[in-house]
């Protein structure tokens, strides 16, 4: 089934969260959309239902973002399916109960780094042998980067790595038409944020911006299919998304 004429994107961690808010987003925008996953399958189909039922294309096809192996597959079912790619929104990622330095277990450095770092290396290096001409790439970073919390020096450790490995990718796409920039959410209501925090620390972040509230998976899809699609002159960039933390 190859769909001609069509922007093609491919999301990573797309059946949940942000992920599968921009999923959802891009289709509604016209794009054929490849809803990947790591092992929630049927989070990703229903993912892809909904995007069908509302008159979009989507498939859903399971990858593990940090094997090389298992990425170049993932772009290859994209390219089989609907032609090409032309828009790459790499929302997987992964987060560890905030911890002091001193107290770090080295395999939650481990866990994180894989997917967080190696699994944008390896989605960053797939892109950019195969985004078609005229497209973008989307990374994720986080606001928190920002903030030097403390407990999070595993988390910023390792989005600062994917906002450097974004920045770079920028300037190596150099005369091909394709943007690159990084979306840094700050506190946003979904389950990875949410996950092992008590009320009343998530009353206390939620009340951080000036607009008091947290962010929307929906408010952090609008920025991604704005870089996705009109954004043709914003290039090497990190957008705070964070309704003014930071």
């Amino acid at each position: 089934m190859t769909t001609t004429g069509t922007r093609v994107a491919i999301v990573t961690g797309g059946s949940r969260g942000i992920g599968r808010q921009v999923a959802e987003r891009l289709a509604a925008d016209g794009m054929a959309v490849v809803v990947n996953y790591a092992g929630n399958e049927k989070e990703a189909q229903a993912a892809v239902d909904t995007i069908t039922e509302r008159g979009g294309r989507a498939i859903a096809v399971r990858a593990d973002v940090a094997d090389p192996a298992a990425v170049a597959e993932l772009f290859d079912t994209a390219e089989a399916t609907f032609g090409g790619v032309d828009v790459v929104a790499h929302l997987a990622g992964v987060m560890n109960p905030p911890t002091p330095i001193a107290d770090t277990d080295f395999e939650v450095l481990d866990r994180v780094h894989r997917t967080n770092i190696r699994g944008t290396f390896a989605v960053a290096q797939q892109a950019a042998k195969r985004v078609r001409d005229g497209g973008a790439v989307i990374t994720t970073s986080t606001s928190v980067l920002g903030l030097n919390l403390p407990g999070y020096g595993i988390y910023n450790a390792t989005k600062g790595a994917v906002e450097a490995i974004t920045m770079i990718l920028a300037r190596e796409l150099r005369g091909r038409d394709i943007t690159v920039n990084t979306v840094a959410p700050g506190p946003t209501a979904t389950a990875l944020f949410l996950d092992g925090k008590d009320e009343e620390t998530v009353d206390r972040m939620a009340k951080q911006p000036p607009l008091e509230r947290l962010g929307k998976p929906e408010d952090i899809a609008e920025v991604v299919a704005f870089l996705a699609g009109p954004a043709r002159w914003v290039n090497g960039q990190v957008l705070r998304t964070n309704g003014g933390i930071v």
